[in-house]
């Protein structure tokens, strides 16, 4: 028995999209072509697991894009998903949508698979933007989507936006962020723009095509960002997240910020338990052959001592509005003069015994968690 923990999460990886972002470094490849194999392997890796992990309380079927697999084949899987794993009743399933896929007909395959929360690949709400982030919609497709979505019955929509690049400027961001507001999601992710390695972006800045923000520059966008959403009422829970109630919180993010077990299935989905961090091939085709050879496509794995979870605990726990408990840094050398020293900077707060970051530390939350190491 790998978990029996209640509280669970369950993540779901499909590895498909319709057209490559050229800013994305998550593993998705551009083509449909492996589909049906992938599905029939994910559903291999589940009865591998079954009886192994769960109870369940969280699903999360990220990508990639997930609104690629055709309705029928999404109720199917999420069909044998409930056949053979175990969940709670107070379930939270996820699922991240393109607005250009969700047709009248997509959204009735959501709901009819069990899906009570959508996350809106939205990330702008300027047609310039849009552009230079290489999405397949326009603004009118995206606001379309998240009506349709609503007037269906969903009670639980987030919408992602990226910003901090100069194509976006800080007064298009601001008019995006209330436009944002005015449409009253439950939830509103904001990922400053970083420029990963071996992607489309990567390449273009290398030939002078783009180029930063500078420090100050990206200090305002976020200090900007984080007033605006909490003056419109959202509760700014992590350095990217925002909600508009604390139980709209992603029940199942926060599992990867506070060493909650959870599965992943899927090409490069990673799974924790206990002390042990293990992760699937980052490849379609050897993910479903070794899974059509009745074996796990586990390709790596690492045992965590109680100092790297300690460490984790303070760079994962710094970066919420829960912040960490004190005897995090207990141990810690010079941990309670740092602790001084940065409380006097405005960078953290004391409250109930638990060392919480302030705005400006959200800033530096990555910073923070390094002075105590």
């Amino acid at each position: 028995m790998l978990n029996n923990t209640p509280n669970s999460g369950l993540y779901i990886h499909v590895p498909f999209c319709r057209s490559k972002c050229p800013y994305c470094d998550f593993y998705s490849v551009p083509s449909l072509s492996l589909l049906d194999r992938w599905l029939e392997a994910v559903k291999k890796e589940v009865l591998l697991y079954k009886g192994e992990f769960g109870p369940f309380d969280s699903i999360y079927m990220g990508g990639g894009t997930p609104t690629v697999i055709p309705g029928d084949q999404l109720e199917s899987l999420m069909a044998h998903l409930f056949a053979h794993f175990d969940f709670e009743k107070d379930l939270e399933i996820t699922i991240e949508a393109n607005p250009s896929d969700l047709s009248q007909n997509m959204i009735t395959a959501i709901q009819a698979s069990g899906f009570n929360r959508v996350n809106l690949g939205v990330q702008s709400l300027d047609e310039n933007a849009l552009s230079f982030l290489g999405r397949g919609h326009t603004v009118e497709m995206a606001v379309d989507a998240f009506e349709r979505l609503r007037a269906s019955g969903f009670e639980n929509i987030g919408i992602d936006l990226i910003y901090g690049f100069r194509e976006q400027p800080l007064d298009v961001w601001l008019g995006t962020l209330r436009e944002a507001v005015s449409l009253q999601a439950e939830h509103v992710s904001c990922y400053q723009l970083t420029i990963e390695g071996k992607t489309v972006f990567s390449k273009r800045e290398k030939k002078g095509e783009i180029v930063r923000l500078g420090e100050e520059e990206e200090r305002t966008f976020f200090l900007k960002t984080s007033e605006i959403l909490e003056a419109a009422g959202y509760i700014h829970y992590e350095v990217s997240n925002f909600a508009r109630a604390l139980h709209l919180q992603s029940r199942h993010n926060r599992k990867y910020w506070d060493h909650t077990p959870y599965l992943g299935l899927g090409p490069s989905a990673h799974s924790f338990s206990g002390q042990k961090r293990w992760w699937n091939a980052r490849s379609i085709r050897k993910y479903c052959s070794a899974l059509e050879a009745g074996k796990l496509s586990v390709e790596g794995s690492e045992s965590l001592t109680p100092e790297q979870i300690r460490l984790e605990t303070l760079a994962l726990g710094l970066r919420t509005r829960d912040g960490v408990d004190m005897g995090a840094i207990s141990g810690a050398h010079n941990s309670f003069f740092m602790l001084e020293r940065l409380m006097g900077e405005g960078l953290v707060r004391l409250e109930g015994g638990r060392i919480v970051p302030t705005r400006d530390g959200f800033l530096v939350a990555d910073a923070l968690a390094g002075c105590f190491f």
